[in-house]
C-alpha cells in the first residue's frame, strides 16, 4: 500500500499548486492513501500574517481545513485524503496549538522544528562564526527541542528530525549523544518518525533522518512512516519504493499512517 502523509500546496506561499493537484497527482501514482499536511499558521503571534512566504495567515486555517474534508468527501472511492497539519512546535506557545487543533477532525498532526534560539534551522550563515564548541551546542539545543516536541503529546509524526543538515551537511559529522536520547524518548513516547524524501532538493541530498540514524530509531522500536514533504504535484510518493526497500534492508518490518489520530500499521 503506498501512501504519502507529508504535502503542502500553494497557501503556505512556498509551495505551487492546489490541493486537489496533489490530490490528482497521487491518483497517477497508485497512491492509496495522501496526506495533506500545510504549514500551520504562526498562531502564537499577534499579527494574522505574519510570514507569508513560509505558511498561511490563521484566518486561512479553517478554510483550509475544510477545503480537505470536502476532497476527502469528492474523492471517496478513489483515494483516501487524510487530513493533516504540518506543526510548527514553539514550546511557549504550545497550549494554544493544542487548543486550536483539538476543534479539528485530523487524522494526523506532524511536529516540526524549524527554529532554534529564533532561527531557521535552514539559515546556513548561523554555522559560519561558530566554534565547535557552539556547533555542538546547537546541534543539543536542536534535539532538545525535538525531545520536547516528542513529550508533548500533541503529535503523530515527528517531521524530518535532522534537516538542520539540509544547507549545512557537516551538520552530521558534529559528535553528541543528544542524538541517540532524543531517539530513545522518542521510543519510550510512542511518536513516529517520518522518512522525508525532500533532502533530495537540498544541499545535503537523501532523505531525512539518514540510515544511521534510522539505525538506531530501530533500535530504540520507533515507528517510521513516509513523507515527501512535496511543494509540487509532481513529487508526491517521490522516491517511495527506494525508501521501502532501504528500510526492509536496515531491519524494519513495517511502517505506518494515521486515520482518525490511531495508526495504521502496514507490512514494508
Amino acid at each position: 500500500m503506498m501512501f504519502d502523509l507529508h504535502t503542502h500546496h500553494e497557501r503556505c506561499g512556498h509551495a505551487d499548486g492546489p490541493i486537489e493537484k496533489y490530490i490528482e497527482a497521487a491518483i497517477e501514482k497508485g497512491v492509496a492513501a495522501i496526506g495533506i499536511s500545510d504549514h500551520s499558521p504562526y498562531f502564537g503571534h499577534k499579527d494574522d500574517h505574519p510570514n507569508p512566504g513560509i505558511a498561511m495567515a490563521a484566518s486561512e486555517f479553517e478554510n483550509y481545513v475544510n477545503e480537505v474534508l470536502q476532497l476527502k468527501e469528492k474523492y471517496a472511492g478513489r483515494i483516501e485524503v487524510l487530513l493533516g497539519v504540518e506543526s510548527d512546535f514553539f514550546p511557549e506557545h504550545a497550549e494554544k496549538y493544542r487548543g486550536i487543533y483539538a476543534k479539528y477532525p485530523f487524522d494526523y498532526i506532524i511536529g516540526s522544528v524549524h527554529q532554534v534560539e529564533g532561527v531557521s534551522i535552514f539559515n546556513r550563515n548561523r554555522w559560519k562564526k561558530l566554534t565547535e564548541k557552539q556547533k555542538q551546542q546547537t546541534k543539543e539545543r536542536y534535539y532538545e527541542m525535538i525531545g520536547h516536541s516528542a513529550k508533548s503529546g500533541m503529535f503523530d509524526i515527528l517531521g524530518h528530525i535532522d534537516a538542520m543538515k539540509a544547507y549545512y551537511p557537516a551538520f552530521s559529522d558534529i559528535q553528541t549523544e543528544a542524538v541517540d536520547k532524543t531517539l530513545q524518548l522518542i521510543g519510550e513516547c510512542d511518536i513516529a518518525i517520518e522518512i522525508n524524501t525532500s533532502g533530495k532538493m537540498k544541499d545535503v541530498g537523501g532523505w531525512y533522518p539518514a540510515d544511521d540514524m534510522l539505525e538506531r530509531a530501530l533500535f530504540h522500536g520507533v515507528k517510521v512512516t513516509f513523507g515527501s514533504d512535496a511543494h509540487v504535484p509532481e513529487r508526491v510518493a517521490d522516491d517511495w519504493e527506494f525508501v521501502r526497500g532501504r528500510l526492509k534492508e536496515i531491519g524494519f518490518r513495517e511502517w505506518c499512517y494515521f486515520r482518525r489520530r490511531e495508526r495504521v500499521l502496514v507490512e514494508l
